[in-house]
């Protein structure tokens, strides 16, 4: 990302002149940049909001649409290079080290301190929070990727049992698909697609291959059976994906399973957060099962607000108050029980929380005493922007190829994490 970072600084200056009145902002004023635009997403924003503009300090809302954050990233890089950053953005895994190495990030050790982030925050989270040992970012949730959604109604109409290996899954879909009922929600979108195929490559690989491939990048792991099966059997699901063209949002995918246009989903338990404003009785009306072969194990994405240096006093103090306020017990609890997710500090207790949510967080404790917690590639904790770029790039052609070797694929996706590393 720096590389691109630094052309697209020249393609910038050449192009584009920031008007001056974009500078400057009132103070007390803390402007945020999100992606964060379905419904239950929309919902979850408005507690941080009221809990800062309670304290005085009034929340610019700067919400860019699309689920993956691509186009919230490009309008970041055209604000932060014209010197008009906002005051927090949402940015994820190693994309921070690198915005950090930039000199665009500020310092956060203060807040931190204050609250015991160090003691709070799971190990694993906290250093995609830290730059050169110092906090950046603020972690908000945790997200399990590796949910496997059931619409109830269609599976007791269909007589189908929720799956719990490839040959059950394919098994089921077959029946589901039979009975005349639609059988998979999913959007023809690079992350969406990635997104499956992580969960499935995470089945065979299990979690030392997960990271071996996606982390250490070893050629003799990206180039296994295992990882051709899991082309295979990203191949396999296509025939059984209600709209295997169509490039719909996740939420409109979510949306099939809740009104029984879909018998099944698989996708983050940001999905939880449509169901629980649907009203659907999570655990009852819509199970959520643990993908094919990944019982034991949890792939995890967490949103965090990086915080951009600002030259303004009243302007730092809101930014310290935003950081404060995000980690504060209220919020945590408020907000993810709207989200789907859990907190991302670990002396919450989940009082109220759904029946999924409670799921995920048994899951993600256990997942942290066996090491086999592993960080999500279609949501950028993995690895850099190049690779992951990479790795979207080949499983989406791939995907979209209906005869493509599942073989050839895995050496495509080998030469070409190589090439971006």
């Amino acid at each position: 990302m720096i590389a691109q970072l630094r052309g697209f600084i020249v393609v910038l200056v050449l192009s584009t002149v920031w008007p001056i009145s974009a500078i400057s902002a009132p103070s007390q004023d803390v402007e945020v940049l999100h992606w964060w635009t379905s419904g239950s997403e929309a919902k979850a924003v408005q507690v941080i909001k009221q809990m800062m503009e309670n304290q005085g300090v009034h929340w610019q809302d700067f919400a860019v649409p699309g689920g993956a954050g691509e186009s919230a990233m490009t309008v970041l890089k055209s604000r932060a290079i014209s010197g008009n950053p906002p005051a927090a953005a949402q940015i994820k895994g190693p994309a921070l080290q690198e915005w950090a190495s930039l000199g665009f990030l500020t310092n956060l050790d203060g807040v931190a301190k204050a609250q015991l982030w160090d003691q709070r925050i799971p190990a694993l989270i906290n250093k995609d929070m830290k730059y050169h040992g110092h906090y950046v970012a603020v972690p908000v949730n945790i997200h399990r990727i590796n949910w496997l959604w059931i619409n109830s109604a269609i599976f007791a109409k269909a007589h189908a049992e929720i799956p719990k290996t490839w040959e059950q899954f394919f098994t089921v879909a077959e029946k589901i698909k039979q009975a005349g009922y639609p059988v998979l929600a999913q959007g023809n979108q690079d992350w969406q697609t990635t997104t499956v195929f992580e969960s499935i490559a995470l089945s065979q690989l299990g979690a030392k291959g997960y990271r071996q491939a996606f982390i250490e990048h070893l050629p003799q792991v990206l180039t296994s059976p295992a990882m051709v099966h899991s082309f295979a059997l990203l191949q396999k699901m296509r025939p059984y994906i209600v709209h295997p063209e169509n490039h719909q949002s996740w939420n409109r995918a979510t949306a099939e399973v809740i009104h029984n246009q879909a018998a099944m989903q698989i996708i983050g338990d940001w999905a939880n957060g449509e169901f629980l404003l649907a009203h659907e009785k999570m655990g009852k009306d819509i199970r959520c099962v643990p993908v094919p072969g990944t019982a034991h194990q949890f792939i995890y994405s967490v949103d965090s607000f990086a915080m951009f240096q600002l030259s303004e006093p009243n302007d730092i103090k809101a930014q310290q108050r935003l950081a404060h306020t995000i980690m504060s017990p209220e919020l945590q609890a408020r907000f993810n029980k709207i989200k789907g997710s859990i907190p991302v500090r670990s002396d919450i207790k989940l009082t109220g929380f759904d029946a999924c949510s409670l799921k995920s967080e048994r899951a993600f404790k256990r997942s942290l005493k066996t090491h086999s917690a592993v960080p999500s590639v279609a949501h950028g904790m993995a690895t850099t922007s190049y690779v992951q770029g990479a790795i979207l790039d080949v499983v989406t052609n791939f995907f979209n190829t209906p005869d493509a070797s599942p073989k050839e694929a895995s050496e495509k996706l080998m030469r070409a994490i190589l090439a971006a590393s």
